[in-house]
Order: C-alpha cells, then sequence, then structure tokens
C-alpha cells in the first residue's frame, strides 16, 4: 500500500477508489489536465503497471490540497458508476474538509511551477542564479536549438492529445473551420481606426493564417490586431496559429509565445522581455541569457500573441500603464526586442494608445452559410443526424443566422446532437427560437437525462453574476466551493488553467468556458433566484452602446446579460424558470413583467444606433408581437447606423423587428464594416425604402448576395454603395438589377474606381434601361437617377425579367436621358462608341462629356454627330484638349445642326459647350402666326428665338490670320438664323478688328457682335463707325475704350420677323421692313475715351455717310471747351442726327453758354437740356418737323444773379419752345424780375415759378409775338415790401392779361394796397387769387378796393366777379 493510502487511515477505500480509476484511465487522465493543467502526462509513465500509474496520479492531486481533492471526489461521484456504498465513503471520507488528513499538508505539497500552462514540465532555475559562462558560437546555438525545439515540442503535445482540458475549445477536437476574416488598411490614430478599413476576404484556413502575417517585405506591420466581436473565435484563431506552428506550417517564425491578458493582468510588477518569456511561459533548461540573446538577434522570427486585449486594464491614476501594457506597448513600438512580430485578439472597442498607427487590422466576421455547413458537417461526422441537422438548419433561418457566430454555431450543433434523437424533425423552430435557449437548450442537453440541478445551477450562476459586476473572468479555489468546480468540470462550464503571477507563484485558476456562458447563468441566476426581487433585476436592463472607443476605457463584461435577461422574460422560457425557481412560477412571472415593461419604456426613446442594435436583440428575444410593433413603430424614418461592425445576426435581427412597422423607412450603415453575407438577412424586409452602404466595405460575395436581396425589397427607392471599393465586375452585376426595381429613384456607386470600358458598358445599361433617367459620373462620382414611367411600373413589377416589353420601349421613346460622364479618361476611340451607344438610344436632355480627353478629332466627332442624337438641352465638351485648329473643326461640324441655339468656346477657361433649342414645330396658322407678330414687340431683349443662335469664341487666342478660316466655318451657319457672335478676350488687334470689318457683309445679318477685350486702339474703335454704312444690319455700336467693351447690335424687331420666317407670307413684307430702317434711330455710344478735338472730328467725319437717323452718345471724364466747340461745330455736318448726349461727363462753366449758342449755330436743334454740368441733351428735329427750340437749365446753380443775366438775353435767344430753369437756387427776387422782363419778351406766352418744394421755373415761347400773357406765382412768400414791385410790374406789363397768386403769403390789407397800386390802361386783366386765409375775408373791402380800381383805370372796363376777375377762397 502506498504511504497516502497508509495515511488516509482507510486501506479498503483506498483500494476501492484504485481499482476504480484504473478501469477508465483515460477519464482520470482527462481530470488530471482539468485539475493540473502543467502536468506532464510523460510518456515514461506507460510503462509503469496501471494500478502504480493510478495511484502515482492520485498522489500529484492530493498534495495540492483539500479543494482540488475534494473537487476531485465530487467529479468521481458525479461522472462515474460508483456503488451507492463506495459513494458514501468516498464523499462522507473526502468530500469535506474534516476527513482531509491536514498533516499531510507540509509533506505533499508540489514546488511551485515556473511555466504558466503552455508546455512541457521541466524543471529550470531562475534566470539569474547561474553565473554567465563564455560560450563558443556553435554552443549558444546547440543552446538556442533547443530551447526552440524545447518550444515546438511543448506545443506539439499541447494540441496532440484529443482530450479536453486544459482550457482548449471544443472545436479543437474537431476539423477546424475559419471564420471570415477581412484585412483593414484604416490607421489606429483614428477613432474609426478599431472598426474601419479597406477590406480582403480570405476563405481558405491555411490562406488566412499565412496572410496574417507578410513576412516577405521586412517594411510591412510587424504589429497585427485581430479583432472580432465574443463569439467570433478570436481566442480559437490564436491557439490555431500555435497548433499550426506547432506542425510546421509557420516556418517563417522560430519561436511562437501565447499570452492572455485575462491572466497578465494579475501581474503586478514590471516585467523583463526574458522574464515574461521565460518565467511565464517556458524557461530553458540552461543559460537563460544566451537563449534570450538569439531570441532578441533573431528576433524578426519571433511571433508574440496576446489574446484578450480589451481586457487589458487601463491606468487608474497618474502613474501611468500597468506594468503589464507597458511591457506590451514596448514591444509594439520596438524599443523592445525590436523587430518581433506581435498579434494581439480584441473585442472592438477603443484600443491603447500603445498600438502603432500602422498596425494592420483584421476584422473576424464569423461564418457565412457554407461555412456553417461545414462546421455542420464535420460535428456530425460519421452521424446519423447529420442530414437531419443539415434540414433543420435550412428550414430554420434564425437559426441559421444565429450559427453566423461560431460559437452560437458550436451550442446550436450540441443543442442539436441532443433533440434530433428524440424529437420529430421541425422542431428546432420552436426549441431554439433564440439565443437565449438555444444557451437553455445546451444547459439541458449537458444535464442528466431528467434531472436538472437547480441549486448547483443557481450556485454557479450567482459566481458568475458576481464575476461581472467586479470584472472578474477567473476565479480560484477559494471562490468556488469544491462541488461547484466539481459540478462546472462534470457539464464542460469551467474550464482550469494555471495562472502564474511571477516566479514560482502559481496556483490553479477557473473560468467559464465563455464568457456568454458566464453571462447566461448570471442572467439565470438573476431571473429563478430568490435572492433577487424585481427592482434589483431591472437594474441590469440596459443598453450598451458599441461606440465604446469614445466612452469607455475597458470595454464591459456584460454586454449580452441584458439580451439573457430579455429571452428569460418570454413565456416560452416560463416553465423552465418555474423550475429552476422551485415552482415559485409568481415570483418568475413578475419578474418576467418587470423586464418586459423596461424595454417597453426603452423602446419609445431616441436612441443611437447601437442602442437601437441592442433593443431590437432584446426585443426580438422576449418573442413578444406587441412589444416588437411598439418598438418598430417607434423607430424614426431615417435611421442612422454609423461606424461600428455590423453582424449578419444584427441585420436579421432588425429586420425581424421591421416586420412589425407599417411605415417605410430609411437604413443608413455609412462606415459599418459588413459581414459578406449580411444582405441576405434583407431579403422580403418591405419596409426598407432607402438603404445606404457607403463606406461599409461590402465585398463581392457580399453584393451577390445583396443583388438577390433588393428585388424582394418592393418599397426601395434609393441605395447607395458609395466608398465599398468595389471591383468592375461587381459594378455590372449590381446595375443588372435595375430593371428589377420598380421604384428605384437613385442608384449611387461612388468612389469605387472603376475602369473606362465599364463606364461604357454602364452608359449602355442607362441607354437601354427604360427607368434610368440620368447617369452622372465624374471623377469618383458614380450616381444613376431613375424615374420609371407609370405604364411601365406594373409591366416590370408583373414581369421583371422581361426587359424589352412593348410598355418598355414606349417609355425609352417618351423619356429623356442626361448623360455626365465628367473626368473620365475618354478618349477618341471611346467617344466613337458612345456615339454609336446614344444614336440607339432614347432622346438625350444632356450630355456632359467635360474632363476628358478627347482632343480635336474626338470633339469634331461629338459635334457631328449632334444633330443626330436628339441632344434636347446641353452638350459640354469642356476641358478636352481642344486647339485652336479644333475650333475650326468644330465650327463646321455644327453648321448644319438645326437645333443649336448657342456654341461657348473659351481655350483659356477651357470651355466648349453647345446649347440646344426645341426641334422646329409644324408651321402655325395665320391667326397664330399674327398672334405671333403681334407679341413680338412686348419681348424681353433677353428673350431669343429659336431659330437665333449664339457663336461664342472667347479668349481662344484668335488672331488677324485665322479670321477668314473661321468667317468661313461660320457661314455654314448664318442661313440657319440670326447669329450673335463673340469674339470677346481674344487678340485681333487694329488689324484684326480691320480684317474682320471687312469678312462681316459676307456672314450675313448678324443680331450681335462682340469685340471687347481684342486690344483695340482708338483709331481702330472709331473706324468700327464705318460699319454704320457697311452693315445694313447695325444699328447700335456701343463702345467703353478703357475697359474695352465693344459691342455691335442689331434692331431687335425687325430681325426677329426675319426669324420666323412668317413676313414673306405677306405682300407688303419688304416695304415694311424698309419703312422700320428707315424709322429706328441708329446709336453709338461712345464711353471712357479721350475726345480730343482730332478725334471728334474724325468721328463726326466718319458719321457723315451713316444712315439716319443717328443718336450720338459721349461719355467721357471731362470734355474741354474747346472740344465741345469742335463737337458743336460739326453739327450742321450731320443731317441725319436726332439726338446728342453728353451724359457723366465734366463740362466747364462756360459750357451752358457755348450749348446756348446751338441754338442759332444750328436750325435742327429743337431741346437743349442742361441739367447739371455733368449731363447735357441736344434734341435735333428733322426737316420736317416744325416744333420749336426747347432749353433745359435745370438743376443748376445759376442762383438770382445768374436767373437775372439769363433773363436779361432771352430776348436775342431763338426759342421757341420750353426754358426750363427749375431746381437753381432761387427766391422772390427771380420772380419779380421775371415779372419785370415780360415787357421785352414778346415772345413769351406762359411762365410759372414755384418757389416751395417743387422749386420750378418754366418759360414757354411761342414763334411768334403773343398779345397776352399767364404768370403763376406759387408758395412765393412775399412780404409786405414786395407789394410796390409787384404793383409796379404789373403796371409795366401790359401784355398780361391773367396773374395767378397760389399761397403767396398775401392777406388783406396787401392784396388791398396791391389794387390800389397797380395802374393800367384800359383792358381786360385778370386776378386770381388761391391763397388761403386763416381769417374770414371781408368781401365788402374787396369790393371797395375793386371799385378804387375801377377810378384809376378811368373808361378801363373791368369786370369784376367772385368766380373770374377777382377770385378769394375764404376758409
Amino acid at each position: 500500500m502506498d504511504p497516502v493510502g497508509l495515511q488516509l487511515g482507510n486501506k479498503n477505500l483506498w483500494s476501492c477508489l484504485v481499482r476504480l480509476l484504473t478501469k477508465d484511465p483515460e477519464w482520470l487522465n482527462a481530470k488530471m489536465k482539468f485539475f493540473l493543467p502543467n502536468t506532464d502526462l510523460d510518456s515514461r509513465n506507460e510503462t509503469l503497471d496501471p494500478e502504480q500509474r493510478v495511484i502515482l496520479q492520485l498522489n500529484k492531486l492530493h498534495v495540492q490540497g483539500s479543494d482540488t481533492w475534494q473537487s476531485f471526489i465530487h467529479c468521481v461521484c458525479m461522472q462515474l458508476e460508483v456503488p451507492l456504498d463506495l459513494e458514501v465513503l468516498l464523499l462522507s471520507t473526502f468530500g469535506y474538509d474534516d476527513g482531509f488528513t491536514s498533516q499531510l499538508g507540509a509533506e505533499g505539497k508540489s514546488q511551485p511551477e515556473s511555466q504558466l500552462h503552455h508546455g512541457l514540465k521541466r524543471p529550470h532555475q531562475s534566470c539569474g542564479s547561474s553565473p554567465r559562462r563564455k560560450q563558443c558560437k556553435k554552443q549558444q546555438l546547440e543552446l538556442a536549438k533547443k530551447y526552440l525545439q524545447l518550444l515546438r515540442t511543448s506545443a506539439q503535445q499541447r494540441y496532440r492529445s484529443q482530450i479536453p482540458g486544459s482550457g482548449q475549445p471544443h472545436a479543437f477536437h474537431q476539423v477546424y473551420v475559419p471564420p471570415i476574416l477581412r484585412r483593414a488598411t484604416a490607421s489606429l490614430d483614428t477613432p474609426e481606426g478599431a472598426i474601419m478599413g479597406d477590406v480582403k476576404v480570405e476563405d481558405g484556413a491555411d490562406v488566412s493564417i499565412s496572410d496574417l502575417f507578410n513576412t516577405r517585405v521586412n517594411k510591412g506591420p510587424r504589429v497585427t490586431v485581430l479583432l472580432g466581436k465574443a463569439g467570433m473565435g478570436k481566442t480559437t484563431l490564436a491557439h490555431r496559429l500555435c497548433q499550426k506552428w506547432a506542425e510546421g506550417h509557420l516556418n517563417c517564425f522560430q519561436a511562437l509565445f501565447l499570452f492572455e491578458f485575462r491572466q497578465l493582468n494579475l501581474i503586478t510588477r514590471f516585467l523583463t522581455p526574458s522574464e515574461l518569456l521565460f518565467d511565464l511561459y517556458l524557461s530553458p533548461e540552461s543559460d537563460h541569457d544566451t537563449v534570450f540573446q538569439y531570441l532578441e538577434k533573431n528576433a524578426d522570427q519571433v511571433l508574440l500573441i496576446f489574446d484578450g486585449l480589451d481586457e487589458a486594464l487601463q491606468p487608474m491614476g497618474p502613474d501611468g500603464p500597468g506594468p503589464v501594457l507597458t511591457l506590451f506597448s514596448h514591444l509594439c513600438n520596438g524599443t523592445l526586442l525590436p523587430g518581433c512580430r506581435v498579434m494581439a485578439t480584441s473585442r472592438p472597442g477603443k484600443l491603447p494608445a500603445c498600438l502603432p498607427a500602422e498596425a494592420a487590422m483584421v476584422h473576424m466576421l464569423g461564418f457565412d452559410g457554407p461555412r456553417v455547413e461545414e462546421y455542420v458537417n464535420h460535428f456530425f461526422s460519421a452521424q446519423p443526424s447529420r442530414e437531419g441537422a443539415l434540414v433543420e438548419l435550412q428550414t430554420n433561418g434564425r437559426l441559421r443566422s444565429l450559427c453566423a457566430v461560431p460559437a452560437l454555431c458550436q451550442v446550436a450543433c450540441l443543442c442539436l446532437h441532443h433533440l434530433l434523437p428524440d424529437h420529430a424533425p421541425g422542431q428546432s423552430v420552436a426549441l431554439l427560437p433564440n439565443m437565449t435557449q438555444l444557451y437553455m437548450q445546451m444547459v439541458l442537453a449537458l444535464s442528466p437525462p431528467g434531472h436538472l440541478p437547480t441549486s448547483s445551477l443557481l450556485d454557479l450562476g450567482e459566481v458568475a453574476l458576481r464575476g461581472l459586476e467586479t470584472g472578474k473572468v477567473i476565479f480560484y479555489a477559494k471562490d468556488i466551493a469544491p462541488p461547484l468546480i466539481a459540478f462546472g468540470a462534470t457539464h464542460s462550464l469551467l474550464t482550469s488553467f494555471c495562472v502564474c503571477t511571477g516566479p514560482g507563484h502559481q496556483q490553479t485558476g477557473y473560468a467559464f468556458t465563455h464568457l456568454s456562458l458566464q453571462e447566461f447563468l448570471a442572467a439565470l441566476h438573476l431571473m429563478a433566484s430568490p435572492k433577487v426581487n424585481k427592482d434589483t433585476l431591472t437594474q441590469y436592463v440596459t443598453l450598451h452602446s458599441r461606440w465604446v472607443q469614445r466612452t469607455k476605457a475597458r470595454l464591459g463584461l456584460s454586454d449580452h446579460l441584458p439580451t439573457f435577461l430579455a429571452g428569460l422574460a418570454s413565456c416560452t422560457c416560463r416553465p423552465f424558470l418555474s423550475h429552476l425557481a422551485q415552482g415559485n412560477e409568481d415570483c418568475v412571472g413578475a419578474k418576467q413583467a418587470a423586464v418586459v415593461q423596461v424595454l417597453k419604456k426603452l423602446a419609445t426613446r431616441k436612441l443611437t444606433g447601437p442602442k437601437v442594435v441592442e433593443l431590437c436583440h432584446c426585443v426580438d428575444e422576449t418573442q413578444e408581437p406587441e412589444l416588437a410593433s411598439l418598438t418598430a413603430q417607434s423607430l424614426p424614418y431615417q435611421l442612422p447606423f454609423h461606424n461600428f461592425p455590423l453582424t449578419c445576426t444584427d441585420l436579421a435581427t432588425l429586420t425581424n423587428i421591421l416586420e412589425h412597422r407599417e411605415a417605410p423607412i430609411h437604413l443608413d450603415f455609412d462606415g459599418c464594416p459588413l459581414e459578406p453575407h449580411c444582405p441576405e438577412a434583407l431579403v422580403g424586409c418591405g419596409q426598407i425604402e432607402n438603404l445606404r452602404l457607403a463606406g461599409s466595405k461590402i465585398t463581392a460575395r457580399g453584393i451577390s448576395h445583396l443583388v438577390k436581396a433588393l428585388p424582394l425589397c418592393p418599397q426601395l427607392k434609393e441605395v447607395s454603395f458609395r466608398d465599398n471599393q468595389l471591383s468592375d465586375q461587381v459594378v455590372l452585376n449590381i446595375v443588372e438589377v435595375l430593371p428589377h426595381l420598380p421604384r428605384l429613384r437613385k442608384l449611387d456607386l461612388s468612389s469605387n474606381s472603376i475602369c473606362v470600358s465599364t463606364l461604357l458598358c454602364l452608359a449602355r445599361v442607362a441607354v437601354t434601361c427604360p427607368t434610368v433617367r440620368m447617369l452622372q459620373a465624374r471623377e469618383a462620382d458614380l450616381i444613376f437617377l431613375l424615374s420609371p414611367p407609370t405604364e411601365t411600373t406594373a409591366e416590370l413589377q408583373r414581369a421583371p425579367d422581361l426587359q424589352e416589353s412593348d410598355g418598355q420601349r414606349k417609355g425609352a421613346q417618351s423619356r429623356s436621358l442626361t448623360l455626365r460622364l465628367q473626368k473620365c479618361q475618354l478618349q477618341v476611340h471611346d467617344a466613337e462608341a458612345l456615339i454609336a451607344l446614344l444614336q440607339e438610344g432614347p432622346h438625350l436632355e444632356e450630355v456632359d462629356l467635360s474632363g476628358n480627353q478627347l482632343e480635336d478629332e474626338g470633339c469634331r466627332l461629338m459635334a457631328e454627330a449632334a444633330s443626330q442624337l436628339h441632344i434636347a438641352r446641353k452638350l459640354d465638351l469642356s476641358n478636352n484638349g481642344l486647339s485652336v485648329a479644333g475650333v475650326h473643326c468644330v465650327l463646321r461640324a455644327v453648321s448644319a445642326c438645326w437645333t443649336l441655339a448657342e456654341l461657348h468656346i473659351s481655350l483659356q477657361h477651357k470651355t466648349v459647350i453647345f446649347m440646344f433649342a426645341q426641334e422646329p414645330e409644324e408651321q402655325k396658322g395665320p391667326q397664330e402666326r399674327a398672334a405671333f407678330l403681334d407679341s413680338l414687340m412686348l419681348q424681353m431683349p433677353s428673350e431669343l428665338p429659336l431659330s437665333s443662335r449664339r457663336m461664342r469664341l472667347t479668349h481662344c487666342g484668335l488672331q488677324e490670320k485665322h479670321l477668314e478660316q473661321l468667317c468661313k466655318a461660320l457661314g455654314g451657319s448664318c442661313h440657319l438664323g440670326h447669329l450673335h457672335l463673340d469674339f470677346s478676350g481674344n487678340a485681333l488687334g487694329d488689324e484684326g478688328a480691320a480684317r474682320l470689318a471687312q469678312l462681316l457683309p459676307g456672314l450675313g445679318a448678324l443680331q450681335s457682335l462682340n469685340l471687347s477685350e481684342n486690344g483695340l486702339s482708338l483709331d481702330a474703335v472709331l473706324g468700327l463707325v464705318r460699319c454704320f454704312s457697311t452693315l445694313q444690319w447695325l444699328f447700335r455700336l456701343d463702345i467703353s475704350f478703357e475697359s474695352q467693351h465693344i459691342l455691335l447690335r442689331g434692331d431687335k424687331t425687325s430681325r426677329d420677323m426675319w426669324a420666323t420666317g412668317s413676313l414673306p407670307d405677306f405682300p407688303a413684307a419688304a416695304k415694311f421692313l424698309g419703312f422700320r430702317q428707315r424709322c429706328i434711330p441708329r446709336s453709338l455710344c461712345l464711353s471712357e475715351c479721350p475726345l480730343e478735338p482730332p478725334s471728334l472730328t474724325r468721328l463726326c467725319a466718319t458719321l457723315k455717310d451713316c444712315p439716319g437717323p443717328l443718336e450720338l452718345q459721349l461719355s467721357c471724364e471731362f470734355l474741354s471747351d474747346q472740344s465741345l466747340e469742335t463737337l458743336l461745330d460739326c453739327l450742321p455736318q450731320l443731317p441725319q442726327l436726332s439726338l446728342l448726349q453728353l451724359s457723366q461727363t465734366g463740362l466747364s462753366p462756360k459750357s451752358p453758354f457755348l450749348l446756348a449758342n446751338t441754338l442759332s449755330l444750328c436750325p435742327r436743334v429743337k431741346k437743349v437740356d442742361l441739367r447739371s454740368l455733368h449731363h447735357a441733351t441736344l434734341h435735333f428735329r428733322s426737316n420736317e418737323e416744325e416744333e420749336g427750340v426747347c432749353c433745359g437749365l435745370s438743376a443748376n446753380l445759376l442762383g438770382d444773379s445768374g436767373l437775372r443775366c439769363l433773363l436779361e438775353c432771352l430776348p436775342q435767344v431763338p426759342i421757341s419752345g420750353l426754358l426750363d430753369l427749375s431746381h437753381n437756387s432761387i427766391s422772390q427776387e427771380s420772380a419779380l424780375y421775371l415779372l419785370e422782363t415780360l415787357p421785352s419778351c414778346p415772345r413769351v406766352r406762359e411762365a410759372s415759378v414755384n418757389l416751395g418744394s417743387e422749386q420750378s421755373f418754366r418759360i414757354h415761347f411761342s414763334r411768334e409775338d403773343q398779345a397776352g400773357k399767364t404768370l403763376r406765382l406759387s408758395e412765393c412768400s412775399f412780404r409786405p415790401e414786395h407789394v410796390s414791385r409787384l404793383a409796379t410790374g404789373l403796371s409795366k406789363s401790359l401784355q398780361l392779361t391773367e396773374l395767378t397768386l397760389t399761397q403767396c403769403c398775401l392777406g388783406q390789407k396787401q392784396l388791398a394796397i396791391l389794387l390800389s397800386l397797380v395802374g393800367r390802361p384800359a383792358g381786360l386783366f385778370s386776378l386770381r387769387d388761391s391763397t388761403r386765409h386763416t381769417e374770414k375775408l371781408s368781401f365788402p373791402t374787396l369790393e371797395a378796393c375793386a371799385l378804387g380800381f375801377k377810378k384809376k383805370r378811368k373808361k378801363e372796363r373791368k369786370k369784376v366777379s367772385e368766380d373770374t376777375e377777382l377770385r378769394t377762397k375764404i376758409n
């Protein structure tokens, strides 16, 4: 009997235990791996007798302490077939603390181990215990090779065993199925760096693993971050890398080390790299320094894997990062072990700042359909239930979407393995509807048939909840009771491993097999334990945002806890929970109702995109239709999901909720990395109206799924694939679905870098697809705009595959297409292909090919084809490398295009734009034509008839040598309609202007010609005046010399009549136009020009041959008296002149007299209007006119003195019209002097003066002397001293027959004095006083004044009456 049996004091019991375990050595080996993760199952032990080997293993378990020994005994009793009497003895003797022999403690304790858990058990010394010795290079190399072989052997032993244990996932004992990997290029120095990137899908397991590390390029990223949500297989992939390296597949690395942050977090002191590798992983047999020097020298062949970076503890104070994170930072930045490769796994979120910005990022996106099927095939390999499991997955869409998460796929397979033998096919829909019930069935499957260990589940759930609350995922024996450890080990709920916190310090740790399992067990405890009331329960029903990189330094451990609580609130789970709660169904029901009530409140709140996803998961888990409907109806129309990863399960859950919504919705997934099979979840979601997948990095495989899904979304109106780096073929695959989307209005494919050939294929789609209204491509932009005709929509819905239906052809004929292919690198051969394509298509609204490489030939081809392409509005060929020589070709090419309305070419601004008018309609009837002619006079100047066209050749560098060829090319356009020609901004110069003047008659009747900014001299500008004689169409010439604005224009009304083509129907048409040409004046406007006497003399000499009538408008900064005299002297030589205007021109004080002198020098002057010394106008009468001469001197500064001088000269001035002296700052003196001057001016017939606000002073003349005169004085405010001068003036002005005084401040007394002082000979005289008095006038007094007036006039007949001779308004 062995010493332990003797010390236990129970020979029979010990012998029975040994005999029992000898029957099942594999089970004992598995428990050894569980309780002693570092145990060395050396092959040398196999030579021992089986009974001796069992005794040796029991000794190792026994010396670990009472907790380990008791947990082992509980496992024996739970899992093995132990006779009842033996089970009672074992539990009573060894299962409790009082049955354990304490005296074995000191003698049986194991020596501390130096390694953590990965590898072979080897005795070693600490790094600094042996003195350093000098060795030759050969010896150093041998030591290093020996250690490297030790590493590989350790890994081989770990992964060679098929026995579960040491924390290995269950999938390791099956064929590994790799998840979808997407490589990202986004840097980590941006907030989106942890979740976004440029993606590449890796399909094969070996290929995926080998491509994770680009060792062929030394300058590539040395740090790789593997990002994935919980359950995606990050830890599994990390172990897979170790296994592949142990098997020799990763030959690029000589050494590979795997660490877990959940264990490294327990280290409290700072570590050196050698301590990390040797004390916490595997120590060399000797000479640590030599081995580390070799690893340091060959660091580029060393791979360090850190699992669970999201679990790394962040700094809690000013001391900086923790010891392990500091070491990790130095390894990533290359300050320690420079050149080594580092890989870290993490959940998406805020990553430590120590990661370099150039770190490579790889997303793990779980399983797609083929991978799920492959996993199920391997799980059920060689089992009769394999086909049944595949059928269940194919028929159960929800279960299939759950299996997109590898961890859930494993749980689903375990549940199906348990359910299929005892249930009819198709039961998984009811038994496995969501994630919660998947875990619930897993617990039932792992429990003994017919027996659910309720108390153990609740107790283990309490441990799980305590760990979630404290952020704890590693437990020790002191944290979990031995029976619970045995329960967890028996039901594969717990894993064990050796935790090393430093050299020589290690102990066994326990953790739940997966974090989600810990959350599920915690949820079970909250829902079924009597220790938890519903108020405490509702505190855990919260929504966690996935934008943790913005809010949290460390990810939480309870992400799925609210989801599990919502799932357990389902009525389906009530029997299970009631059983756990010992039949307390009322308490369970109350807790379930409380959870649902909290979710109802959350459903009505405004939530961010990540919280909406979490809410949908919770609501979907409850299986409550009323709650799902409330949630769906509460979602906003525009539902954004920005910059966080989404899985197929997320979209499937969202779709399930939207099925309960009636109104349409707009889903925006901008910047959300999507798994390739995510679009499958959108199938049949009829509520989606707009779908944006911009920046989602969706792959070709994902697009293929989406193309199949989109036609099943009947309400879809807008889809966006911006910035997804789609390939050419993928883009073509997308547009193939356009005919199958009857309601689609916009398809955005921008920022996807397609080639020219693909662009032409897209243009063909735009031409042939009857719903496309616009294709716009500009650099990165690529957008389809669609507007399906009403008559074809129903046909498209009924028969989407019949693209050439009659209804579609009808729609194609009636629609118009806008095609914009800007900056797309199109060349000449592309233009030819495009022309051939467009000639077969519908009418074109606009074609924009600007910014390409068509050059002269391509532009010529497009211009020639313009008349055949039926372009309704615009053709843009700007910025295509057109040259001056190409301009001639383009002009000739469009000469026969009837619909061209405007052509604008500017080589300097790289502009080439064709504007088109509608095609001519049928001839109108006579009444409509007559109405059209009547409307011509009402048209605005900017309105051009359809037959008018503009040719704008601006800033093209045109010179005199180009003009002849240009005019030949333009000659073909003149017969199509009147032409607006614009040559502004060129380099014609004086020679070009002279040559153009010679060529203009050959161009026919133009509507306008713009020669601005051509560097013309004053002589050349004045030379253009001759065009009045040579060009019949020229009616107005506007010249601004300094600004080089030169515009020749015709008479619009008559030109429009010719342009309509209607006037030839009238017999008198030619006569009518000839009359108009004689009546419409020609106008020359010359401004900003130095008007010196020689220039004026030449100008007037040139104007002699100009047909009239003629209007001359001159403007300059200042016109000298000499220049003005020269101009006025030339007026008699211009009989056709009808108007001379000097506007905005400075004149000297002498100029009014010079202008007044023209009345005698030029008899044709009928009016002189001098409003100021900056504006003067002379009106001339024709030879047939007999009207008088007028003069206007209003708004000057004459004053009383200047007016007096002017009035003295009136008898000598031959004025026969109006003299206007208003607004000249005059007073009562001028009014009185006017009255005194009247006797000397016999041709004055009427004068009026208003000194009030009107400030008017006008004198009207007649050609002959007038016997009677009228004087009207208003608001003159005469004072008493003015009465005598008024009386004197009235007495002398014998021709004055009527005087009207209006508000002149003459009261009753002053009127009486005035009447008494006036002395006139016999005759009729009328005096009217319209003054308003404040007091009543005495009529008898006025009558007495009148009688006195009679006596003084003796025999003069005077009629005094209230209405005529004497009128006084009495108030």
